[in-house]
């Protein structure tokens, strides 16, 4: 099993912990369907306001498994993609998409069952000039997302685990997984337990 395999079960709610909420994307990025979930690595984007001619680069250069992270610049009036251009990265394994902007063709993208998180839908298209970056450091959310990252969203949000770090990241995040396991068995429905666990917070 590989690190990210591992990752998929984990809720996004525990590696924040791990990571003391420092790598959470902002949470006007929501996932389009609340059972959206993906993890993978993130294959990133640069793209102008307006342009996207980048992500059908992105589509085309992106290995099975990435997940598309772009930077749109927060734009909310021109959609990224649809449900033709986001068939088309599902088609070729891509696991899912992250935009700091909009989509559009709502009906048709969640017909598709493809994890989509966004800021939300929009009608108008973007023009194609050609402008842009691949695989370079972005700014998405208002957190720098790196090529390579292992990108984790669920329906509390997206998280970003640094490449760096995510070995670390992991075992923390299973013990705090864990830690939530016991405390939910140990308190839940037993009023003395739930007075025992609140004094413990207040004194």
């Amino acid at each position: 099993m590989t690190i990210v395999q591992k990752f998929e079960g984990i809720p996004t709610t525990c590696i924040s912990d791990a990571l003391q909420g420092l790598t959470n994307l902002s949470a006007d990025i929501k996932p389009l369907q609340e059972h959206d979930r993906v993890a993978g690595r993130a294959f990133t984007v640069k793209m102008p306001v307006g342009d996207n001619l980048v992500v059908l680069k992105a589509i085309r250069e992106a290995k099975p498994g990435d997940v598309l992270v772009i930077d749109a610049k927060g734009d909310t009036y021109r959609a990224v993609a649809g449900d033709f251009i986001l068939g088309m990265a599902q088609t070729l394994g891509i696991k899912g998409i992250v935009v700091d902007g909009v989509i559009r063709d709502v009906v048709g993208i969640k017909q598709l069952n493809f994890p989509v998180f966004c800021k939300g839908t929009a009608i108008a298209a973007s023009g194609k000039a050609g402008e842009g970056e691949v695989n370079v450091p972005i700014s998405c959310g208002g957190m720098t997302v790196h090529p390579g990252d292992i990108i984790v969203g669920d329906a509390d949000g997206v998280t970003v685990i640094p490449k760096q770090a995510e070995e670390t990241v992991l075992r923390q995040a299973l013990e705090k997984v864990e830690k939530d396991i016991q405390r939910a068995d140990k308190v839940s429905g037993n009023k003395e337990e739930i007075i025992r666990y609140l004094d413990a917070f207040l004194a």
